[in-house]
């Protein structure tokens, strides 16, 4: 049961981490004592008007395609972050590219619009594994991620920037399919048939994955918050 909660409260933080943009000042904590904002729901999105940005967008209005930008670009490079870590930036130019290329073509609501973009995304990573495997082993950084556009409070942001980097980081270490599950189920908020069909997998095993991900977490988190109460006494 305590690993339950644990799982749950874990899950809704790194929702918080990815839906800023909607509304919300949220922080994952690095250590005992961090800030943990409000929550904002999965779905808050672009909401109504969603239809009308994605027309002026495929027909080249820039502010409307700046709109999208906005809303999907944090949520992208997270995701980046945790399945090709030190290529995040550029893989995000690169789904960006074909979005644009493509977006004239598409048809369907807001989530499906998510979860299309997404699509273009993982194949992006497919791609950049297959030509990293085609290449000599080196050792590629982890950095942090981009800095949040038009922050309403520079203060917040930085430490919003740090925890989330923290909580980027902490999923990148977990097994292959456990980290993109939860990038694709929790930080981007896909639903669960979405992320199922984008991984090839079945809801229920993307329901498990995500957990055993989020159970790990939450122990790796608790046995840190261990060792720091041990440090303060």
């Amino acid at each position: 049961m305590e690993g339950a909660r644990g799982c749950d409260a874990l899950s809704a933080r790194l929702t918080a981490c990815g839906m800023r943009r909607a509304g919300c000042s949220s922080w994952i904590p690095v250590h005992p004592g961090g800030h943990v904002g409000q929550l904002a729901p999965a779905a808050a999105m672009i909401g109504p008007t969603f239809a009308a940005v994605l027309a002026a967008a495929a027909g080249g209005d820039e502010d409307a395609f700046g709109m999208l930008w906005y809303d999907l670009q944090p949520r992208l490079l997270r995701y980046f972050r945790v399945v090709a870590p030190g290529a995040a930036e550029d893989l995000a130019s690169e789904t960006w590219l074909r979005i644009i290329r493509a977006i004239g073509r598409f048809q369907g609501n807001e989530p499906a619009f998510h979860a299309w973009v997404f699509a273009i995304a993982r194949h992006q990573v497919l791609d950049w594994r297959r030509r990293a495997a085609r290449k000599p082993t080196q050792d590629l950084p982890v950095s942090g991620l981009a800095e949040p556009l038009a922050p309403d409070d520079p203060a917040a942001d930085a430490v919003e920037g740090a925890s989330t980097r923290a909580a980027i980081a902490l999923i990148a270490t977990l097994p292959a399919d456990q980290a993109e599950a939860i990038a694709l189920r929790v930080v981007a908020g896909l639903e669960v048939n979405r992320v199922a069909e984008l991984m090839g997998k079945r809801p229920g095993t993307v329901r498990v994955l995500t957990h055993r991900g989020l159970r790990r977490l939450a122990a790796r988190l608790s046995a840190d918050s261990d060792v720091h109460a041990r440090r303060v006494v």
